[in-house]
Parts: structure tokens; sequence; C-alpha cells
């Protein structure tokens, strides 16, 4: 098998509009979690979200075209100009028909959608933007990013729900390893904080009611009581190790493994005991070619909901046993809310930061641990962790389960 490194990362989150700024924030302990201001929450139960403030499409892409993009097609493209500059890609060292593109998102262009079904019920069918079909359906992310960053190779979306981005990594490593593609730009994308995004969710009752910022995305403890929305993109360039090297990429880390599960279980609830989850995580290891014992380190899911803390920490214990103690756990979602089908994005980054710097971010907000989840959370701090490997952990509605183990670089 070729292996595949990751030489290129880029990332718009609620706590940060850059790698660097995302990733001291997430050691830092920063919240970006607070009350929602893109819409009038009045007549909302939930009042907060993870969104990302100040970001301006106009300047950064051009006003004519961020005014034809969804948001998050904009967070993804913004993103994604970090990551193939990180990595150092042009068109002069590269063949453009071996450089693709897999990305994911879980909903597409829902502000779009719903500021549009408003123009239709109030001015009528012909004041419909023309811009409305391409800037909802859910692969022009991929297109745009194509087209922007003229990856002729494959170019896929993949639609998972909140497993969506780790899915979209899983498979663009895939195609490299497979020797379908050199490079591939990979990650996810999201940008539901509407209206109707924020009561569909509150209508399923999954979305935390809390008030208080400090206590509504609190990943593993007692009285969590629902996931916190958030918003962003995270991006990463993948390449075949001889093809990094031969153009002399700073290599940031390598992808190992990759697994991918079905709960078959029910659309929203996640299996009892974790069985889906554990099943991922063991054919991602089997995948590396590694045992348990070796991983130092694992992001998890970790929404806040009740039922996916208990069952995630259920996977662990299954697939970990008596090591499941000894391993290093954090939630980024403490810190960014859940950013739906772009959170694998975020995490698989969080990831390689804690490989490079063997610093691995706290699970803040955590107070009275649920004796349901038994494991090290790295309550409220940062830890030195330093591990080989690590794995990212997401699920997603539908019983989606999709696993990545990531390995420090190591010339």
């Amino acid at each position: 098998m070729r292996r595949v490194v990751i030489t290129g990362l880029g990332a718009i989150t609620p706590i940060g509009q850059t790698v660097a700024d995302f990733w001291r924030n997430l050691v830092a302990g920063k919240r970006g979690i607070a009350p929602i201001t893109h819409f009038d929450t009045a007549d909302f139960d939930v009042k907060l979200a993870g969104e990302v403030q100040d970001f301006d499409g106009a300047s950064l892409l051009g006003k004519k075209e961020s005014k034809r993009l969804d948001l998050y097609c904009q967070y993804g493209l913004v993103a994604a100009q970090e990551a193939v500059a990180q990595a150092g890609l042009a068109a002069a060292n590269l063949d453009s028909q071996r450089f693709g593109v897999i990305v994911g998102t879980g909903i597409g262009g829902m502000t779009t959608f719903a500021n549009q079904v408003q123009v239709l019920n109030s001015k009528g069918p012909k004041r419909v933007s023309p811009f409305f079909v391409p800037m909802i359906i859910p692969n022009l992310l991929a297109g745009n990013l194509s087209i922007a960053f003229q990856a002729q190779g494959v170019s896929e979306t993949i639609i998972t729900a909140c497993a969506s981005a780790t899915n979209a990594i899983g498979e663009a490593f895939t195609k490299i390893r497979q020797n379908q593609a050199d490079v591939m730009l990979t990650g996810g994308s999201e940008a539901a904080i509407c209206p109707m995004g924020i009561a569909g969710f509150q209508s399923l009752g999954a979305l935390s009611t809390s008030t208080d910022p400090l206590k509504a995305s609190i990943p593993f403890d007692a009285k969590r009581h629902g996931f916190v929305m958030g918003e962003g993109s995270g991006m990463l360039i993948l390449e075949e190790l001889t093809h990094a090297e031969k153009r002399g990429a700073t290599i940031l880390a390598e992808v190992v493994g990759y697994g991918a599960t079905s709960d078959a279980y029910h659309i929203t609830a996640p299996s009892v005991g974790g069985t889906g989850a554990a099943a991922a995580m063991e054919q991602a290891l089997t995948d590396a070619q590694i045992t348990a014992a070796k991983v130092g380190y694992i992001n998890a899911h970790g929404t806040s909901t009740v039922a996916n803390d208990k069952e995630e920490s259920a996977a662990i214990i299954k697939v970990f046993g008596d090591q499941a103690s000894k391993v290093a756990v954090s939630s980024t979602k403490s810190m960014t809310g859940h950013l739906l089908g772009a959170a694998g994005g975020i995490e698989a980054i969080a990831c390689v930061q804690t490989l490079q710097t063997g610093i691995a971010h706290g699970t803040m907000g955590l107070g009275e641990k649920d004796p349901a989840c038994p494991l090290d959370y790295l309550a409220n701090e940062a830890r030195q962790v330093s591990p080989q490997y690590c794995l990212s952990n997401s699920f997603g509605f539908g019983g989606h389960n999709a696993v990545l183990a990531f390995k420090k670089w190591e010339d």
C-alpha cells in the first residue's frame, strides 16, 4: 500500500479562522459558544451556538463571488486556501488529473434554501435567485474547490451527517493508497446556524437549551443535556509520500488507518454498548496494523448528548479493555460546538496538531463526570501526552460511524 501523509491544513472555526488561532485557543480552553447573533432567537428555546464571528467572505473571496456562494461554500473555500498554501501546491508541481477533491457536508446550503423560500412566498417565483440551485446543492463545494484549484481528478461529496468529513478524509486516503490519485483536498464544511437549522434540531430535542455558555456543551458531564450547533470548515491536503518528498513538502503527520461501519439500529440514537462505533475503531486499528495499546490519544465525537457520550465511552472500553482508562480522550466540541458535517475536519486537524506538539487539548466544562463515562477526558485542561498514534471518532444520524488513525511523522 502507498503511504499517505498530510502536508496542509486549513480551518475556519468559532475559535479561530486560521489553524494557528484555532489550535492556540483549543489549548487555552477558549469557548466559542455564545448567544446567537445570526438571527433573532426571541421565539426559540435554543439561545446559544458556536458561530464564526466577523467572517468577511467578500474580502476573502471577492464581492461578486461571495454573493454566488452559500456560507458553507465560503467557509470551505477559505479553509482550503489556507491548506493549499501551507502545502505549497501550485499547477507547476502537480499533475492536475491526479489531484482530486472529496469533501463532506451534512446539510449543504440550508441558509440559502431557507432565505429563498421566504423570497418565493413573499415576492413570487420570478424573484428566486438564479443561483439558488448551485448555492444549495451539497456537491457544489467539491465542484467549486475543483474549479478554484484546478483539481481534475475525482470530485465527490460525502453526506453521512456528522460523520461526513471523517468519511471524506477516509475515502480520500483510500484513493491515494489505491493509486487513483497523488494529492487530495479533503475535509468538510457546514453553515446551518439559521432559523430553520436551529428550529429543526430544537424540535428533535437534540440541542442544549442552556443560556449559560459555560454549561451548554459539556461532553461526558453528568448534567449534559444536548449539543450546541457550531459552524465552519476544516480542510486537509493528503499526499502520497514520495510525491510529497519529491516536492520538498513539509510533512505534518501520516494517515495510517480508516474504519467505517453502520449501527443499523436507529435513525438518531447510537447502538447500545457502542457496538458500531467500536467496530469502526477496530477497523481503523486493523487497517493501521497497530494494536489499541499503541494509541495515546482519542479525539472523541463527544457531542454532549446523553446517549452519544455514554455509548462512545462504552465503545472505547470495548476496544481498549484494561487500557481504556490510560488513554487520553477529549472533545473539541466542548469549545466549538458541533460542526455537524464539518466536525471531523477540524477534529482531524486537532489530532495532527497533537501529534506535532505532544499536547492534547482538554474537555472544557466537565465538572461532575457521569459514572457511565469513566475515562480520562482531560477535564478542563490541556495535557502533555506525546502520542505516536491517535484516533479521531465521528458518528452520525442514520448510524454512520467513521474513525481515522493518524501517526506522528517520523523520517
